[in-house]
């Protein structure tokens, strides 16, 4: 992501998790943990849409963490279907938080997913889900307060599904015109939606 990026493995609970992790400039607001698309679909760490989340964190003062799930870019184990991921996402957040730390969460497609799950264990203070993969996975349902961004034309996520999931919980979709699912040509845009939440909202309310 930079120069600056820092590379590290963590222990997880299916083998060791390999992580980028990138500082702002003074003191950081918290962690913010940032969840990749689907491991057998070439999803990584280094994915443009997850780059982009964590650059804007960072840009908010926010210490950014993107990490591979087993099995992806020499994390230990093998995929599992989306349960042993959530696992490894809390295995992260266990390592690298400190006492009292504010907590924001993110995910891309299946990291959407990811990052959906866990906030309803650890109730962060900030959520952002990007194209969440609601035609083939559980999102959970999300506190007020959450940004979710969908591509208008994402072909891989159907907006339609998306809505259907926000729909009865009232949860706002911000969407992006003409977008695919990997905001080519747009990821400047879909930073910028970010820079501004971040920099609008305090934290989540919960039910």
């Amino acid at each position: 992501m930079n120069p600056r990026t820092e590379r590290r493995t963590l222990a997880g609970p299916a083998g060791d998790l390999v992580c980028a992790l990138d500082a702002p400039d003074g003191e950081a607001r918290g962690l913010a943990l940032i969840c990749h698309p689907h491991p057998q679909h070439g999803g990584t760490l280094d994915n443009k849409v997850v780059a982009t989340l964590a650059r804007a964190f960072v840009q908010r003062g926010w210490r950014s963490v993107r990490f591979n799930f087993r099995g992806v870019g020499g994390s230990g184990g093998a995929w599992d279907e989306g349960r042993g991921e959530i696992d490894d996402a809390l295995a992260v957040v266990a390592a690298l938080r400190g006492d009292g730390e504010a907590l924001a969460l993110a995910g891309f497609s299946f990291g959407a997913y990811v990052a959906s799950q866990v906030a309803a264990r650890l109730r962060p203070e900030q959520l952002v889900l990007v194209g969440p993969a609601t035609q083939n996975f559980t999102v959970a349902s999300v506190p007020a307060g959450t940004l979710v961004v969908h591509g208008e034309a994402d072909e891989v996520v159907p907006l339609a599904s998306t809505l259907d999931w926000a729909r009865p919980q009232a949860q706002p979709v911000v969407v992006v015109p003409g977008g695919s699912h990997f905001f080519h040509g747009q990821l400047p845009l879909l930073k910028a939606l970010v820079l501004r939440h971040l920099g609008q909202t305090d934290s989540l309310t919960f039910p």
